[in-house]
């Protein structure tokens, strides 16, 4: 489990590889994540958008930005907690995921929350990256 938190929004990280859905023969290795997103402040917050970097085994860098998470943009009120499980595959047994949730209170005040980077290691991969 991997997590951190800013301005009192915690978030939780717990990357799983999917052997099902991957084919090493093929360079197809792919991953979920769940993620945990805890408002431990006293606003009301509401997630905008997600910002990703997806770096693989080689060094390469993939971007991605988007509206909301899993098509949702949860509010989480001081208390609240909100889940999601998503994924993404690579090309290399390995990599590397980090990026930033963009969060608005009530008033319009945009700030950005850390996502934790975390590990995507499959047991194909003979050196762990963590």
């Amino acid at each position: 489990m991997y997590a951190e938190t800013t301005r009192s929004i915690r978030v939780s990280v717990k990357p799983f590889y999917l052997e099902d859905q991957s084919s090493p023969a093929e360079n197809h290795y792919v991953w979920a994540y769940h993620v945990r997103i805890e408002n431990q402040g006293q606003e009301t917050v509401q997630l905008r958008r997600r910002h990703w970097r997806i770096t693989d085994g080689l060094g390469r860098v993939q971007e991605v930005r988007g509206p909301g998470v899993v098509g949702e943009q949860p509010v989480l009120a001081p208390g609240a907690t909100y889940e999601y499980t998503s994924g993404t595959p690579l090309s290399t047994p390995s990599g590397i995921m980090v990026g930033s949730y963009e969060m608005e209170t009530p008033q319009g005040e945009s700030f950005a929350v850390a996502i934790p980077a975390f590990s995507l290691d499959s047991p194909h991969q003979s050196i762990r990256l963590n």
